[in-house]
Parts: C-alpha cells; structure tokens; sequence
C-alpha cells in the first residue's frame, strides 16, 4: 500500500487542494445558475450590514451658483451577520490504495491524487447542492440548515413584514393577472435604488399544476405568445414561461438528509404548494458571503466558495480523512422584495 509520508507532499497541502476542488465543474443547480448571488469575500467569519432607512425623493430645479440643498439623512441601523460552516469529509483506507505502493514514483503520487480528486468530487457535489438549498432559503428570506432548523430569518433582523400573496385557485373568479401585478408592483416599489430587468418565480410543481389548471390562467393563455413561442398549456414548463411580466418556473428541487437512525428524509426547497417570486437582474440586493476556513494558516484569508484539506491518521497510519468545507451565507440585502405566494382554497 501506499505509504501515509505521500500526503505530506506539497500536493496535498490546503491550499493546493482548495485550488483543486474549486475546478471541479459544479453542481449547484438553477439557483446557481441564474448567477443572482454575487459571491462577497470576508476576511474571518463575521460581517456586518448597514441598514439606512432613508428614502429617496424628486430633485426640485436651483438656480445656478446658489446653494445646492441637501438630502435628508436617513436612520441607520447595524446588523451583525455570521457565516456558517459547511463540511463533509470521506476517509481513504489502505485497501483504497492498496497495490500502488512505489514509494517516491511518480506513479504512485499520480494515483494517490487520483484517488483524493475522487473524493473532492463526491463532496464537492454534496456541498454545491447544499449551497443551493441555502440560496433557496435566501430567496424566501429564511435560511434554515439541513435539518430544518432556522439560521437566519431575513425579515425579522431587518424588522420587515414578510410579503405573502394569497392565490385562491379554488375559485374560477380569481383574477391571477391581477395577483401577478399586485406581485410585481411590489417587488418594483421595494427595490429602494437597485435596478432589475423583471421578476422571477420559482414555483413548487403542486403550485405550477394549480396554476396552470387555472380557468383565468387557461383563458389568458389562448391569447398569448411568450418570447420563447412556447405554450405552457401544451409544452413543458421545466424551462419556464413568461406571464404578465413575471418569468414563471417549476421548481423542483429536494435533497436526502441522513437521520442519525441510518434512515434519510426528503427536504423541498420551495415548501409544498408554494411559490417564491425574486427579482432578477439585480445589483446589490443578493450577496454570498463567503468566510476563510476553519483551517490553521488560513485564517483571515479572504473567503473563497470552496476549501479542501487532508488529515492523516498519525497515531496507526490507517486511514486518511479527505474534506471539503464551505464558510459561507447567502442574503438577500433587501427583504422586502421577497414576495411568497400561497395557494388556498
């Protein structure tokens, strides 16, 4: 087999390997892929944002060589946020390796780090669907951990209430175009000096089924083209479609949760029947903080999105453990714009 002193060559130190998994393609889903979360390094673990509740207001024509008025400034408040710690590791055994051993090749080095890039993916692929699980959170201005528990409410650390639209789909008199509008004005309204190029929504598939099986939804939709030319009373909806301004889409995102029993749970993303609108192509209003790592050496360095150490068992020389951690939290910096959508009957 091949012998532990391999991992303490340069290949396998921390920095190295945090490059390394951070080539591995990812996986983090639609969230992800929208590109909405602009990543924000920090230096440590914790962060702050300032709340400043000023408002913005016509500017009044002056005179030329007059005194230029000042805006009134608003109250500001302080907010102290914390990255959370994100890590999985996965231990190589003598028997992984076992049948390579020439020690000091460079092919026994070679399939060594083979073996650990492996290993990077697998957990890589674990940490990415995490980060889009936190970034669903975000989007709802709850970010909970994996076992549902809340790590951070937007809403109530920016003192603001949570924005829900009621979808009566029970009744064939329901006018959806106007929720959309009532939707869509007020994720305008509270942008407070960010741009966006529309809204979205990410809809859980019990939603998009009740949506779409709408009388005012089908009846509005005989008389509609969206940009794409696609028809979401005929096609497919898993690429989305665009309604009265808003760019709709099925969401159907959930992931296994290890119960300390052996057993594993299904987590939704977006809660059953319920769906989450956003608005896109914004600015400033959506940030991934990430930390420096729990890592000797690495500490205040400015965060990156992902980090990768080994750690050899020194006592027995059996085992190697190989780990991949994130020090990260998403936040939407605007809460207000979150709008949720209820179904009921």
């Amino acid at each position: 087999m091949a012998h532990i002193d391999i991992f303490r060559n340069d290949a396998f130190r921390a920095i190295e390997l945090s490059e390394a998994v951070r080539d591995v393609p990812n996986m983090w889903g639609e969230i992800g892929e929208m590109g909405i979360f602009v990543p924000k390094p920090i230096r440590g673990v914790d962060f702050s944002i300032e709340l400043q509740n000023g408002h913005l207001q016509l500017v009044q024509s002056s005179m030329r060589g007059t005194p230029v008025p000042g805006q009134p400034r608003g109250k500001r408040k302080l907010r102290k946020f914390s990255t959370a710690r994100f890590a999985l590791k996965s231990k190589i055994t003598a028997d992984d390796i076992d049948g390579i051993r020439a020690f000091g090749s460079e092919t026994e080095l070679k399939q060594v780090a083979g073996e650990v890039a492996d290993r990077q993916e697998e957990l890589r692929g674990s940490t990415d669907v995490t980060r889009e699980y936190l970034r669903a959170g975000a989007l709802q201005g709850m970010v909970l951990d994996a076992d549902g528990s809340e790590l951070l409410d937007l809403h109530d650390e920016f003192s603001i209430t949570r924005k829900s639209v009621d979808f009566v789909f029970g009744t064939d008199a329901t006018d959806i175009g106007a929720k959309a509008k009532e939707v869509e004005r007020h994720i305008k309204l509270n942008l407070r000096g960010d741009v966006s190029n529309g809204v979205g929504c990410l809809m859980h598939p019990e939603f998009a089924d009740k949506l779409e099986s709408h009388p005012d939804f089908k009846e509005r939709y005989k008389y509609y083209q969206n940009e794409n030319g696609g028809d979401p009373l005929r096609d497919s909806t898993s690429k989305g479609f665009l309604f009265k301004g808003i760019w709709w889409k099925e969401y159907l995102a959930e992931a296994g949760v290890p119960q300390e029993d052996g057993t594993v749970i299904t987590r939704s993303f977006i809660p059953s029947a319920k769906a989450q609108f956003y608005p896109m192509g914004t600015r400033q209003t959506f940030r991934q903080f990430n930390g420096s790592p729990d890592y000797m050496g690495m500490t205040n360095m400015p965060g990156q999105e992902f980090y990768s150490k080994v750690h050899p068992d020194r006592q027995e020389d059996r085992f190697v453990d190989v780990e991949v951690m994130m020090q990260t939290m998403p936040i939407c910096m605007r809460p207000a714009v979150l709008v949720e959508g209820r179904t009921s009957n």
